[in-house]
């Protein structure tokens, strides 16, 4: 194969969860854009959505692939994702996931791809493609330093990690202690033994640039004995559907400019009763125009009003729109009325809020999120709420902190720096892709040398 002058054929496999099929998506339409055509791989009910998102300028070359899953009578197809999955179902996936694998190798036998761009899961991708001789690269859609942490407290247990800014205490470093003790050891139980002469691959991808983790892309390298390679930041654009929550548009239209909140917390976290309680007496005593999103798993029927304070709605008037399910974000945070975002820091809202310099209010909840509002403080472009030491929210301190960052000038410099990284990456160009392409085209010519 002529790798310059020939389309490169490149089998892309995210984990089963939005958050990660964005991504990948994203550095698909990059690559397209390189004379790269793209097989896009994930479950039926995460298809059906992704299609909607691949424009006509896409849609001749990205194909999507269907993995077929094993069936569990706990499991049905509409659960092959992690959208709307009930909390108990999450380790269910994760094993079906694992025993798809014959799935994989079949489509890898049909399509034979040039090359396959994996997730941190399942664990047989490489393995698998290294079978039929194809290359693999890992794509973690994380960024550098909350790999490098982990990394760190694994490799070298007690010793803290050397970037004194990135350290977690009390609920926070418990509750990721135990994540990261679990996730290890399942990664360990679920090893596949290693393919004899695999093409090998000495670099990782990652969702980030070196103006936001350049320090943490260099230690990661060390730690990891892999080249970091930055692809990032890949970010979704704007959904064209400007009929669509035009209501949202137009509250916002009749507000002050950066006189607005923006409250949300991912698609995958469910808020307890007593989490949502603290936020709305937060942003009722904090006096600022917002606009929240709230989420309930699907399983659990609860009407909107029934989930807030009593009263809630009616007390806050036209200061508030509280509404269930989705709202477009980047047409939110690009609004010229939106003034904060409050957020459970998950890597891609960071991003997002970047873009568009819109500062944090960091309230983090769970998994790689209170790394990443550390990462957002160092950056200068958050503020993180307190917890107490039991790990609860105070309203108080909640509206505290949106004051601060909305109203009054004490956190003006959180302001001014959300600006300037959203300019610096507006004006980055597109070299860390063309490096990329040089990267890959290199992996497969290794592979053709060999063939």
């Amino acid at each position: 194969m002529d790798t310059k002058q020939s389309k490169m054929n490149v089998l892309m496999l995210p984990w089963l969860a939005h958050g990660h099929i964005s991504p990948f998506l994203e550095l698909a339409k990059k690559l397209i854009q390189r004379n790269f055509h793209i097989y896009l791989c994930s479950t039926p009910i995460n298809l059906k959505s992704i299609k909607k998102r691949i424009t006509d300028k896409y849609s001749h070359s990205i194909e999507l692939v269907e993995i077929h899953l094993p069936s569990l009578p706990e499991l049905p197809p509409h659960y092959h994702t992690t959208n709307g999955l009930p909390i108990h179902l999450n380790s269910t996936l994760q094993t079906a996931f694992e025993m798809a694998s014959q799935s994989f190798s079949n489509i890898l036998k049909t399509l034979s791809p040039d090359l396959v761009i994996y997730d941190f899961s399942p664990s047989w991708a490489q393995s698998i493609a290294s079978s039929y001789n194809i290359p693999a690269v890992q794509f973690m859609i994380c960024g550098a330093m909350v790999i490098s942490f982990s990394h760190h407290m694994v490799k070298n247990p007690g010793v803290e990690f050397p970037f004194p800014a990135i350290q977690l205490q009390g609920f926070h470093e418990a509750r990721f202690r135990h994540f990261i003790e679990t996730a290890t050891k399942k990664f360990e139980d679920r090893q596949v033994a290693p393919v004899n002469d695999q093409p090998s691959c000495n670099f990782m991808l990652y969702n980030t640039c070196r103006e936001l983790e350049g320090k943490y892309i260099d230690y990661l390298s060390v730690v990891d004995e892999k080249r970091v390679v930055p692809v990032g930041p890949l970010i979704q654009g704007m959904v064209d559907d400007e009929n669509e929550h035009s209501e949202i548009i137009q509250w916002l239209d009749n507000k002050g400019e950066s006189s607005t909140v923006f409250v949300s917390f991912g698609s995958e976290y469910f808020m307890s009763k007593e989490e949502i309680e603290e936020i709305a007496h937060g942003l009722e005593l904090s006096k600022v125009n917002f606009i929240w999103v709230v989420r309930f798993p699907k399983e659990e029927e609860v009407e909107l009003e029934d989930a807030l304070p009593q009263g809630f709605i009616e007390r806050v008037g036209e200061r508030g729109l509280v509404m269930e399910g989705w709202a477009p974000q980047a047409r939110v945070l690009a609004h010229s009325s939106t003034g904060g975002l409050v957020s459970h820091c998950g890597w891609n809202s960071v991003l997002e809020s970047l873009k568009f310099g819109v500062p944090i209010l960091a309230i983090p909840m769970h998994l790689e999120q209170p790394l990443n509002a550390k990462l957002a403080e160092e950056l200068g472009v958050a503020v993180e709420v307190s917890r107490d030491i039991n790990g609860r929210l105070n309203r108080e301190e909640i509206a505290q902190v949106i004051r601060k960052v909305v109203v009054e000038k004490s956190e003006e410099d959180v302001r001014i720096k959300a600006r300037e990284f959203s300019e610096k990456i507006r004006m980055k160009g597109e070299e860390q892709i063309d490096e990329l392409v040089e990267e890959l085209l290199q992996l497969c010519k290794l592979k053709y040398l060999g063939d």
